[in-house]
C-alpha cells in the first residue's frame, strides 16, 4: 500500500547513498558496475571520480500542462471553453489516485518501491550492461529513477521553443539523450540517474515521487499523466478506473506509443507489413502487457484469483474521449475564445516575448477565467443564428453581436453567424471563417466594417462639449454645405456636392434632439459646420475608438485612413471600425462618461496555484458626467420613438442607442442600458452588395439588425437590469433665443428664405387686407425680436386691398358673458364667439381675443374666454 513515511530499510538506503556517497559510489562502480566499466575502458578510480563529479542536485520543475479557458456557465460556475497544449496533461493529487491503480503500477514497475532507497543495484547494473552492449536501451529499474529520467526529458523539452523549425527533431533528441543512450554515454546516464535518484529520495516523500512519476509520464502521443490517460482511453478519471483499466494504464507506461489503444488500425507493423495491436486483434500487444500486470497483482496478493480470472477474460475495450484542442473545440463560443487567445499570445502579462507567451499558452498550465456570461452568450448565439444565414447566394453575408458591461468593460457575449474553422480549406462560401467579426485585427478580426451613423455619437458629444444645447434649432435641409473647419488636422474642407439623407429626403429645420432621433445626415452636417472635424474624431479616440486595422482614427493615411477628417468619415461614419469599439463608446455614455477598455479576462491561475495578474484594467473619465447625461437624453429619443425604436424590447428598461447604415452594404445598431451595451452588425464580409436586395426568412437583410439587437439587449436587461439615466444638464437643454428679423414688406419668397436662413420655420397664412402691395408680407407672428430658435413664424401676404379703419375693442374682463356681449354689440361688434360653447350667460369673462383695448374691424370675430364654472 502507498506510504507517506519511509521504511527503516528505505531510510538506511538513502543515508548510505548520501552520507557515504563516495563509498557507495566506489562500491557501485568497482563492484557492481565493474563489467560495464571494464568494457568501457574505465578503471575503478576513474569511475569513482566520474560518479563524484556528476551533478548531484535535480529540482523537478512543473511539467508541461495545458492552458484551459473558462466562461461563467449558466449555473454561475466555471464552464470549460477550450484547452491548448503540447502535452495533454491534467495534474492530480495523490488522493485522486485509485489504490487499485497504484497497486497495478507498483506490481509491474517497482514492487519494492516503498522499501528501497531509490536505486535497485542489481537491476540497474543489468540495465547499464545491456545499454553498453547495445542489447537493450531499457530505462532505470526503479520508479524513482524512471521519474528522474522523465523529469530530465521534460526539462529538455521545455527548452525547445514551440515554434522552433526543428521542433520535432529536437523533442526526439531530448528523449534519446535521456532514455536511449548506449555505450559509455549510457553508463554515464545511468550513473547520473542513480545520483539524482538518491537526492530525490532525500528531498521528497515516496508518495510525492510516485505522484510526480504518474503526472509526468507519457501515455502515448500527446497524452501525458495518468489523469489525461484515464480520460483519453476510458472516459473516466484516475480515481474511478476499474481493475482492468488500471492494469492497462499501468502496463502502458513501459512502451506508450506501442501500447496505446486509440489507433484501431494498429500501433506497429511487422517486417511483412502486418498491423499489430489493432481493434481487429483485440489490441493483443496491450492485452498481453495488461495480463502481465494482473498476474503480478495476483502473485503479490493485491487481487484474488477470481478477480484475476475475470479481469484476464475481459477484452481491452477503449472508450475514447476527444482530446482535440484549440478554439475549434469551443463550438459557437469559438470566436470569443479566439479573442482571448489573441490576448494570451500578445499581452506582456503572459510573457516578456512572443516566444515565451506562446510557450506559456501551451505549456504553462494556466486556468484562464474569462468574462463570458453563458446566460447572455446563449441568447446572443440564438439571436444571430436565427436571423443571419451562414451563407446566401449572391452575397457573402456576415452578422455579429457583442455585449459589454458598461461599468467594467467586461465582454459578456460575442456571437456571429459563421462556423469557426482554421483549416486551410475553410471558406466563407461554406459558411466558415476564423475571423472574429466583432473584433479588430489585433484580436483575431479583420479591418472592421463601416459603422455609418453610429459614429454621429461623437459629433453629438463634441456639440455638447462646445456648450451647445440639444434644443438648439438648425437648418438641416439638404444642400451644398460648403466649408468645414479642420484646424489642427488639415486646412478647411470645402464640400462641393449636395449631400442627401436616406431616401433622398430633403431634411428640415429642426432641433438637435430631432436630428438625433431621426438620424438626419444633413442635420448633423449642419452641427459639424459649427464645430471642428478634428475635434469630433478626437472625441472618438478618447472614447476608445480606433480603426479595425489598429490605425489611429484621427490620423490620415492614403492607404490606412484616407480622408479621415473629411465630413463623410468624421460625421457620417464611413470608417472601418470593429463593433466592439462602438460598443465600448456607447457603454461610456451609459457609464456617466467613464470609458472602460473592453476586457475578456477576469482571473488567471498559474500551474502553481498562484494568481497571475491579468492585463491591467483601465477605466478613465473621458467625458464629463453632465455631457454623458445630456447625450443619453438625446439618444433615448432614438430608442423611444426614433430610428432604433424597433430594437427596443419595451420591457421598461431605459435605453439609449443609434442606428447606422453605410452605403446600403453594412448596417449597425448600438443600444445600451445603464448596465450593458450591445452592438450588432449585419453586412457584406466581402464586396458591397445592397442588403436591401436580399431577404432571409421574410426579413430584408438591412432590417435584421432590429430583431437581433432587440433579442440580445432584452436578454441583457433581464439578467442585469438597468436604472434610469441621469437627468440632462439644464444649460445643455436650454431653449436658445435668436434674433427674429422683420420681414413685413418683403415679397413672400424673399421673406421665407430670410427666415429659414436665420433658422426659423415658416408658415404662410391666408392673405389679409392691408396697405401693403399685393404679394408682399403684410403681417408676421411673432413679430421681430428675441424668440426661441426654430420658432415657426406665420407670415400673411397682403391682398392689396386697403384695410378698413379699425375700432377699439372694449375691455369686458370680469363681467358675465351676457353683460360682455351687450357691451361689445353696443361698441359695434356683432360677430361674437361664445368660446366654443365654454361660456354660459352667467360665466365670468377672463379675456377676449382680440384683447380689450386693441383695434379690430367691425366684422371681425371677437372670441370670449371664460373661467371654469358659472357665476362670478
Amino acid at each position: 500500500m502507498p506510504q507517506t513515511k519511509r521504511t527503516v530499510k528505505g531510510v538506511l538506503g538513502g543515508l548510505l547513498g548520501l552520507v557515504g556517497l563516495s563509498a557507495v559510489a566506489g562500491l557501485l562502480v568497482t563492484a557492481t558496475v565493474t563489467p560495464a566499466i571494464a568494457m568501457a575502458g574505465y578503471t575503478g578510480s576513474q569511475a569513482l571520480t566520474l560518479f563524484e563529479e556528476l551533478p548531484s542536485y535535480l529540482k523537478p520543475s512543473d511539467p508541461m500542462a495545458p492552458t484551459t479557458i473558462y466562461a461563467t456557465g449558466t449555473n454561475g460556475r466555471p464552464s470549460k471553453l477550450a484547452t491548448f497544449y503540447e502535452q495533454n496533461r491534467v495534474p492530480v493529487t495523490f488522493s485522486q489516485l485509485s489504490p487499485t491503480l497504484v497497486d497495478a503500477l507498483l506490481s509491474s514497475e517497482d514492487k519494492n518501491f516503498y522499501e528501497h532507497g531509490g536505486v535497485n543495484l542489481l537491476s540497474t547494473v543489468k540495465a547499464a550492461v545491456d545499454n553498453f552492449k547495445g542489447t537493450s536501451s531499457r530505462g532505470a529499474s526503479t520508479i524513482t529513477q524512471q521519474y528522474v529520467k522523465n523529469v530530465l526529458i521534460q526539462q529538455c523539452e521545455q527548452d525547445v521553443p514551440s515554434d522552433d523549425k526543428q521542433y520535432e527533431a529536437k523533442m526526439l533528441a531530448c528523449y534519446n539523450e535521456a532514455a536511449t543512450a548506449k555505450g559509455s554515454a549510457g553508463i554515464e546516464r545511468k550513473l547520473q540517474e542513480m545520483r539524482y535518484a538518491l537526492q530525490v529520495e532525500k528531498d521528497y516523500s515516496k508518495n510525492d515521487i510516485l505522484l510526480g512519476y504518474l503526472n509526468v509520464s507519457n501515455f502515448g502521443g500527446t497524452t501525458y499523466g495518468i489523469e489525461a490517460a484515464a480520460q483519453r482511453y476510458f472516459s473516466t478519471s484516475a480515481s474511478k478506473v476499474t481493475l482492468e483499466q488500471a492494469a492497462t494504464l499501468a502496463g502502458m507506461v513501459q512502451e506508450p506509443n506501442s501500447l496505446r489503444i486509440d489507433r484501431p488500425k494498429g500501433t506497429w507493423t511487422d517486417k511483412d507489413g502486418k498491423a499489430h495491436n489493432s481493434a481487429e486483434d483485440g489490441y493483443q500487444t496491450t492485452k498481453t502487457r495488461r495480463d502481465y500486470v494482473l498476474g503480478n497483482m495476483y502473485k503479490n496478493g493485491q487481487i484474488t484469483k477470481a478477480q484475476y480470472d475475470a479481469a484476464k477474460a475481459t477484452p481491452v475495450t477503449p472508450k475514447l474521449s476527444n482530446t482535440a484542442q484549440g478554439c475549434g473545440t469551443a463550438g459557437n463560443n469559438a470566436y470569443f475564445c479566439k479573442y482571448v487567445q489573441s490576448i494570451l499570445k500578445d499581452d506582456p502579462a503572459f510573457g516578456a516575448t512572443p516566444e515565451e507567451r506562446a510557450s506559456n499558452l501551451k505549456r504553462g498550465g494556466m486556468k484562464v477565467y474569462t468574462t463570458l456570461d453563458m446566460r447572455l452568450q446563449g441568447a446572443a448565439i440564438q439571436a444571430v443564428h436565427d436571423r443571419v444565414p451562414p451563407t446566401m447566394g449572391g452575397i457573402t453575408v456576415g452578422g455579429a453581436g457583442v455585449s459589454v458591461e458598461a461599468s467594467t468593460g467586461r465582454i459578456l457575449a460575442m456571437a456571429q453567424n459563421t462556423t469557426f474553422s482554421e483549416s486551410a480549406d475553410a471558406s466563407l462560401a461554406k459558411g466558415q471563417s476564423s475571423l472574429v467579426f466583432a473584433a479588430d485585427k489585433k484580436h483575431g478580426g479583420g479591418n472592421g466594417f463601416q459603422v455609418g451613423s453610429t459614429y454621429k455619437l461623437f459629433t453629438l458629444i463634441d456639440w455638447l462639449e462646445k456648450g451647445h444645447s440639444v434644443n438648439e434649432v438648425l437648418d438641416g435641409r439638404a444642400r451644398v454645405f460648403g466649408t468645414f473647419n479642420r484646424d489642427g488636422c488639415g486646412g478647411p474642407y470645402v464640400q462641393k456636392e449636395k449631400i442627401n439623407n436616406s431616401g433622398k429626403f430633403g431634411g428640415y429645420v429642426g432641433s438637435v434632439m430631432r436630428f438625433t432621433a431621426a438620424s438626419l445626415n444633413t442635420g448633423f452636417l449642419a452641427m459639424a459646420q459649427q464645430l471642428n472635424l478634428c475635434d469630433i474624431n478626437n472625441v472618438a479616440k478618447r472614447m476608445g475608438v480606433h480603426l479595425g486595422s489598429g490605425w489611429d482614427v484621427t490620423k490620415e493615411d492614403n492607404a490606412k485612413n484616407p480622408g479621415a477628417n473629411d465630413p463623410f468619415p468624421s460625421v457620417l461614419g464611413s470608417k472601418n471600425i470593429a463593433p466592439l469599439q462602438i460598443a465600448g463608446a456607447y457603454a461610456t455614455v451609459a457609464n456617466k462618461g467613464k470609458f472602460c477598455e473592453p476586457r475578456a479576462i477576469d482571473k488567471v491561475i498559474g500551474q502553481d496555484g498562484k494568481e497571475i495578474a491579468p492585463p491591467k484594467e483601465s477605466c478613465t473619465q473621458v467625458i464629463a458626467p453632465e455631457i454623458a447625461a445630456t447625450a443619453a437624453y438625446a439618444l433615448r429619443g432614438v430608442m423611444d420613438h426614433g430610428t432604433g425604436s424597433n430594437a427596443n424590447p419595451n420591457d421598461g428598461t431605459q435605453l439609449i442607442g443609434k442606428t447606422g447604415t453605410a452605403e446600403k452594404a453594412h448596417t449597425m445598431l448600438a443600444e445600451a442600458s445603464t448596465k450593458v451595451a450591445t452592438v450588432v452588425w449585419v453586412g457584406n464580409v466581402t464586396g458591397d452588395k445592397s442588403l436591401r436586395n436580399y431577404s432571409w426568412k421574410g426579413t430584408q437583410l438591412s432590417n435584421i439588425r432590429f430583431p437581433m439587437a432587440r433579442a440580445i439587449q432584452g436578454a441583457a436587461n433581464e439578467i442585469y437590469g438597468g436604472d434610469a439615466f441621469p437627468k440632462p444638464d439644464q444649460n445643455l437643454t436650454r431653449k436658445v433665443l435668436k434674433d427674429l428679423p422683420s420681414v413685413v414688406g418683403m415679397p413672400v419668397d424673399t421673406a421665407k428664405k430670410t427666415l429659414e436662413d436665420a433658422g426659423f420655420r415658416v408658415s404662410v397664412g391666408p392673405a389679409v387686407d392691408s396697405d401693403q402691395p399685393a404679394g408682399v408680407v403684410a403681417t408676421q407672428a411673432p413679430g421681430a425680436g428675441q424668440v426661441a430658435a426654430g420658432t415657426t413664424v406665420t407670415i400673411s401676404p397682403s391682398t392689396g386691398k386697403q384695410a378698413q379703419t379699425g375700432m377699439k375693442v372694449p375691455d369686458v374682463k370680469g363681467k358675465s358673458a351676457a353683460e360682455a356681449i351687450i357691451e361689445l354689440n353696443q361698441a359695434g361688434f356683432t360677430n361674437i364667439d361664445w368660446g366654443g360653447g365654454k361660456c354660459q350667460p352667467d360665466s365670468q369673462v377672463s379675456d377676449t381675443d382680440p384683447p380689450g383695448g386693441s383695434t379690430a374691424q367691425p366684422d371681425q370675430r371677437i372670441k370670449l374666454q371664460c373661467d371654469k364654472g358659472n357665476g362670478r
